[in-house]
């Protein structure tokens, strides 16, 4: 197993464990692969949900450019709502399983085709 493998097995972990969600694994995958080498970095590969700078990071270059959304309340309604499901008191907040889950939540999973 490569080390992306691994990964993807410890963010479906989470969704199963912390989130209490049956990943799409397929999905998944291509969403850790669309966060290309962050994945591999301690520090970008979790979103610090505690910094009202970083969740607007996440609104602007994921929801925004990625998913193609267009700006408005309901994003970071969002993307608390996601912070909430993983657990406020969870320290790691890995970057695929937030974007995995806002993707479901938004439903733009054709984003990944």
């Amino acid at each position: 197993m490569n080390k992306r493998e691994e990964l993807i097995a410890k963010y479906a972990a989470d969704l199963r464990t912390k989130c209490g969600m049956d990943p799409d694994m397929d999905l998944l995958t291509k969403v850790t692969i669309g966060c290309g080498p962050s994945i591999y970095d301690a520090d970008a590969s979790t979103v610090a949900a505690s910094q009202d700078g970083e969740l607007e990071t996440v609104k602007n270059n994921f929801l925004i450019k990625k998913l193609g959304l267009s700006d408005g309340p309901e994003l970071m309604t969002a993307i608390n709502k996601v912070v909430d499901t993983y657990g406020q008191s969870e320290r790691n907040k890995y970057r695929a399983v937030v974007y995995y889950m806002l993707t479901k939540h938004f439903g733009k999973e054709a984003v990944f085709g």
